[in-house]
C-alpha cells in the first residue's frame, strides 16, 4: 500500500455539520420515546416479543432526521422485513456459522440496495436472528409488525408536530 491510500484517512476535512435546534433535539427525543414506548407497551399485553434493538436507530432516522430517503416508511418497513428473512432464510440453510451469518448480512445489504429500501438499522437484523436463533415467526413478531408500529408513531407524531410532510415518498 501507497502512502496516498493512507492519505485518504485525513478525510476531506470539510467542516463538522451544523448541530440540530433544540427545539429538533427535543422533538427527535419525544418521538423516539412514544415510538419505542408503544412497541413494548403491546409487546407487554401480548406477552409476545416485539422490540428489536435495531428500532432504536430506526427512532434516530424516523424522529432525527426523518426527510432523508433511509427514513421513509418503505425503507423502514421493508428494509428491516428483507433483512430480517434474509437472515432466518440463511440461518435455516446453513445453520449458525460465522461465514453464513457474514453472508446474509452482505446479501440483506444487497438486496436493499437492489430493492431501493436501504435501512441502515435493519442491516443488525441478520446478526441479530443469528444471535437468537429464533424461528420463522420472528420475521412478523417483531420485525414487521414491530416495524409497522414504529412507521405509524413516525408518520402521526412527524406529521403533528413538524411543518413537513412526512412522508417524501411511499
Amino acid at each position: 500500500m501507497n502512502s496516498s491510500f493512507f492519505a485518504k484517512f485525513r478525510g476531506d476535512r470539510a467542516p463538522l455539520p451544523p448541530r440540530p435546534a433544540r427545539r429538533a433535539i427535543a422533538l427527535a427525543w419525544l418521538g423516539g420515546f412514544l415510538a419505542i414506548a408503544a412497541v413494548a407497551l403491546l409487546q407487554l399485553g401480548l406477552s409476545a416479543p416485539f422490540v428489536l434493538g435495531s428500532f432504536g436507530a430506526t427512532c434516530v432516522l424516523a424522529f432525527g432526521y426523518p426527510d432523508v430517503p433511509f427514513s421513509q416508511p418503505r425503507n423502514i418497513v421493508l428494509g428491516h422485513t428483507f433483512s430480517t428473512a434474509v437472515g432466518l432464510l440463511f440461518l435455516s440453510l446453513f445453520g449458525p456459522q460465522w461465514w453464513a451469518m457474514a453472508a446474509a448480512l452482505a446479501t440483506a445489504i444487497a438486496l436493499m440496495m437492489a430493492t431501493g429500501t436501504v435501512h441502515p438499522p435493519a442491516g443488525s437484523n441478520p446478526v441479530i436472528v443469528f444471535l437468537l436463533q429464533p424461528g420463522w415467526s420472528f420475521l412478523l413478531f417483531p420485525t414487521v409488525l414491530g416495524a409497522v408500529i414504529v412507521t405509524a408513531v413516525a408518520l402521526f407524531y412527524n406529521n403533528a408536530v413538524r411543518a413537513g410532510r412526512y412522508p417524501k415518498y411511499w
